[in-house]
């Protein structure tokens, strides 16, 4: 018989509580370090004073009205954002996935309004991941998630990550833009280069392409800067964001150039839930903590502290591991043995983490880790290696 919840999961058999900063309490008393945080979504950590009391604060006054009336919270939320970012406007919805739909539309709506009806197909790439919508799946464009869905929808191309050739020679009259994470989280925690980065976007603008990042896992402070792109000293024409961008309540948004924006007029595209009073009370308050002076400059220097640690791991464990990748906080190790196995053994440290594509396991602790519980998760994974080295194969007899 069916579970009455779903089954759409193969949930680990743990319970949490309650949580405290970075860590999650069982109900049955265990205590474990969590370096998933939601899968990059738990920003701030577990009971931030700032953030629950904001959220509290708001739910007791109003939680939502639609966006049939002014909401005062999501406008003070948006001026921020184009404040701290390249983008002139933003749309306010509800996941990563909502947030990468509404893109794809500002793109083709964008290359419509210009005179280019034709141009609606957008490259992707191989490795990513943009969402479970039918849509975002054929962006996607992996086979295990598409197969049993029917046909794909129409509109995305994919090609090799990292490689300007493919990408150069996959842009055809019907290309409207590209769609790109500059990290790729669910793919197995891969960096694009920099020098790619700043390649598309020159590319996009030798042949009229909107550049769409998708920064729903790796930005928000994630890398160390507000968004990942930043590091390649570029500006997207439109970026998705959500995870982290309400330190673990949902929402998403849509950050876009007055040159995409402005072609999804009034009835062109909207949302019930999107940009509500609460939501956006949760993700002013995390900005109020991200943008202070110095935070992301610290989040930076611990990424690198446990970056060290970890390429220290795999030079001190090559039977178990092979390398470690990823930018900030957003880190992953590539695994030699399965990586299921390396991910069991972690929680059995009392480490929690999510695996990835390509035989990694992922780290994605909240912003707020200190370098004490860097340390000890670093003695986690030394502990767990251990029991993760495969056995000797038996001498076969003579």
């Amino acid at each position: 018989m069916i579970s009455a919840l779903m089954p759409t999961y193969n949930r680990a058999d743990l319970a949490f509580e309650r949580g405290e900063g970075c860590w999650l309490y069982a109900a049955d008393g265990r205590r474990f370090l969590d370096f998933g945080a939601g899968i990059a979504t738990s920003s701030l950590g577990h009971g931030h004073k700032q953030l629950t009391a904001a959220i509290a604060d708001q739910a007791a006054k109003v939680m939502h009205v639609s966006n049939l009336y002014r909401v005062p919270q999501a406008e003070k939320l948006a001026a921020r954002l184009v404040e701290a970012t390249f983008a002139d406007s933003v749309f306010l919805c509800n996941s990563g996935a909502e947030a990468n739909e509404g893109m794809i539309k500002m793109i083709r709506r964008a290359q419509y309004e210009t005179g280019h009806p034709e141009r609606y197909r957008v490259i992707c790439f191989e490795g990513a991941f943009h969402g479970r919508t039918l849509a975002m799946l054929s962006a996607t464009g992996n086979a295990k998630y598409l197969k049993g869905f029917g046909p794909e929808v129409d509109g995305f191309d994919h090609v090799p990550f990292n490689n300007l050739n493919a990408l150069r020679d996959a842009i055809g009259p019907q290309t409207a833009g590209i769609l790109i994470e500059p990290v790729q989280g669910e793919g197995g925690v891969r960096p694009a280069y920099l020098q790619f980065l700043r390649d598309l976007r020159t590319t996009c603008d030798e042949f009229g392409l909107f550049l769409g990042m998708d920064e729903v896992q790796c930005g928000v402070g994630r890398t160390g800067k507000l968004f990942a792109h930043e590091w390649a000293g570029i500006t997207p024409d439109v970026m998705s964001v959500a995870k982290g961008i309400a330190g673990g309540f949902p929402m998403g948004a849509i950050l876009a150039r007055e040159n995409v924006a402005k072609h999804l007029t009034a009835g062109s595209h909207g949302t019930t839930f999107g940009g509500n009073p609460l939501a956006c009370a949760a993700a002013n308050a995390g900005l109020d903590v991200v943008l202070a002076p110095g935070f992301l400059a610290d989040v930076d220097r611990r990424a690198r502290i446990f970056w060290r640690g970890l390429s220290a791991v795999v030079a001190e464990f090559p039977q178990v591991f092979e390398d470690v990748r990823g930018a900030g906080l957003l880190l992953g190790l590539k695994c030699v043995v399965p990586n299921t196995e390396v991910q069991q053994a972690f929680t059995n440290e009392g480490l929690l983490t999510v695996g990835a594509g390509d035989n990694v396991v992922r780290f994605a602790p909240p912003l707020i880790v200190s370098e004490a519980e860097i340390a000890e998760a670093l003695a986690m994974v030394r502990r767990a290696a251990l029991r993760c080295i495969p056995s000797p194969a038996p001498v076969a007899a003579q």
